[in-house]
């Protein structure tokens, strides 16, 4: 069971795609395939550009990471980390200072 900091459950899947359906009148399937095409959406912005912004989020950035050393923690041994690509998720500033307030 997933709990966030306050010790509430987080919203599944189904209770979004409900939340939304409820909200905006819609069918349940309807709003399914409204996220399943978002996901689709990003997903080609991101491999053909690079980043995905989602207004009001964030973005999605496509990362590069360099080769590298490290150690295995079992033996203590040096290894060589292949470089890789991955995928960030950077908050945008107004969700941020919502959610985390400037002191």
């Amino acid at each position: 069971m997933a709990t966030a900091a306050s010790g509430k459950k987080r919203m599944t899947q189904s209770e979004v795609i409900n939340h939304f359906a409820e909200r905006f009148g819609l069918k349940r399937a309807q709003a399914k395939e409204f996220f399943d095409e978002l996901g689709i959406l990003a997903q080609r912005e991101v491999k053909e550009n690079g980043e995905f912004v989602l207004p009001g989020f964030g973005k999605l950035v496509k990362s590069e990471r360099k080769a590298r050393e490290g150690r295995n923690p079992a033996t203590g041994e040096t290894i060589q980390i292949p470089a890789k690509t991955t995928l960030k998720f950077r908050v945008g500033k107004a969700m941020k200072d919502q959610i985390v307030p400037k002191k």
